[in-house]
C-alpha cells in the first residue's frame, strides 16, 4: 500500500513538474518580478516607479526625430526591448528599508541564464552596485541593475534584446543612472 502512494504521488509530482515547465521558461524572458514597495513609498522622500510596457516603449519610438543619427539609433535600440521598469527610493535617515526588501528581486537573478556582469562593494559606505544580463542562444533577454546605499536603492529591469554598451544611449531619454556616476560613487 506504501509503495502504491509512492508511486501515485510520484507520478503527481511529474504531472506538476511538466505543467509548470512552460511557466518557468516565461521566467526566462529575463522579467522580474518587482515588488510594488507602496510601504517604502510612503516612507520615501522620493521615490520613482516606472512601468514602460512595449506600448508605451512604441509610442516613445514614434515621437522620435528620424533626422538626428543618435535618434534613429536609439529608436532601433528600442525596437529590440520588450518593456523597461524602475523603481528608485530615497529615504531621509540609514536603514529605512531591509535588506530584505532587495533580496527578493537579487534571488531571481540566481537562476539559469542569468550573469552577473558587475559587481561593486564599498563595506565603509555599504553601498553595492550589481549589474546582470540574461543571455539566452547567445542573445540577451534581460538585463537588471541593483544598486543600494543606507538612504537610497534603484533596481532597473529591461526585458528584451539589449546590449550593456547601448545602455548610455537610453540615458538620455529615459533619465537612467549613468553606470560610470554609479562606479564612481561607490569606489570613492
Amino acid at each position: 500500500m506504501k509503495i502504491r502512494i509512492l508511486n501515485v504521488a510520484l507520478a503527481c509530482l511529474l504531472l506538476t513538474t511538466c505543467l509548470l515547465l512552460p511557466v518557468f521558461s516565461l521566467a526566462q524572458e529575463g522579467k522580474l518580478k518587482l515588488p510594488e514597495f507602496r510601504s517604502l513609498a510612503d516612507k520615501a522622500t522620493e521615490s520613482v516607479n516606472i512601468s514602460l510596457s512595449p506600448w508605451l516603449l512604441n509610442m516613445a519610438a514614434a515621437f522620435i526625430d528620424d533626422k538626428d543619427e543618435d535618434s534613429v539609433a536609439t529608436k532601433r535600440l528600442l525596437a529590440g526591448i520588450k518593456s523597461i521598469e524602475i523603481r528608485s527610493y530615497q529615504f531621509a535617515a540609514d536603514n529605512a528599508y531591509s535588506a530584505a526588501d532587495i533580496d527578493g528581486v537579487r534571488s531571481q537573478l540566481t537562476g539559469p541564464g542569468w550573469s552577473r556582469l558587475m559587481q561593486v562593494h564599498h563595506r565603509e559606505k555599504s553601498e553595492d552596485v550589481d549589474m546582470y544580463v540574461l543571455i539566452e542562444n547567445n542573445v540577451s533577454k534581460g538585463f537588471a541593475l541593483i544598486s543600494s546605499q543606507p538612504r537610497e536603492f534603484t533596481i532597473i529591469n529591461i526585458v528584451g534584446s539589449i546590449a550593456v554598451d547601448d545602455l548610455p544611449k537610453l540615458q538620455g531619454h529615459l533619465h537612467l543612472p549613468k553606470m560610470a556616476d554609479v562606479r564612481t560613487n561607490l569606489l570613492m
